[in-house]
């Protein structure tokens, strides 16, 4: 694990989003939230801050860190198209990068296993970094970012 001792304490926040692709009936049903399994979305959003709190524990060589906050937005992009962001911020010595991006592919996978019942052929896609700031590399932006707001 690399060492982080001497680097300085600031506020990182980082953006990930994943999206889950699915057939019109299936997304009328989590939109409706008649899926027998539950709502759908709000399951998601704990998995997501449930994943984002252990990446530590899932991705070997993972420092732990103490997360500020975890927030899970969703967002429709197309009638069968849905994304998922989600955003960690650290007070600490190393970035979140990580935590947001294993926070929105548990989120999506989440989604799949409450769908997959009526879904066999959904995807969970395009897993990535959107945007993140703080540490010495500085700030980064996809572009055409833009935040979810739910």
């Amino acid at each position: 694990m690399i060492d982080v001792g001497d680097k300085a304490v600031s506020r990182r926040s980082a953006t990930a989003s994943a999206h889950c692709r699915m057939n019109a009936d299936t997304a009328r049903a989590v939109r409706g939230n008649s899926l027998r399994k539950g709502d759908v979305l709000q399951v998601a959003r704990l998995a997501a801050i449930g994943a984002a709190k252990r990446t530590d524990e899932l991705i070997p060589l993972c420092h732990s860190i103490p997360l500020d906050s975890v927030q899970v937005a969703f967002a429709w992009l197309e009638p069968e198209l849905l994304e998922i962001q989600v955003t960690a911020v650290a007070t600490g010595k190393t970035g979140v990068e990580m935590e947001a991006m294993v926070g929105a592919s548990l989120a999506a996978l989440t989604v799949y296993d409450m769908c997959k019942s009526s879904d066999r052929e959904m995807v969970v896609e395009n897993v990535q970094l959107l945007h993140k700031v703080g540490g010495v590399r500085g700030e980064f932006q996809r572009a055409n970012f833009q935040r979810n707001e739910d």
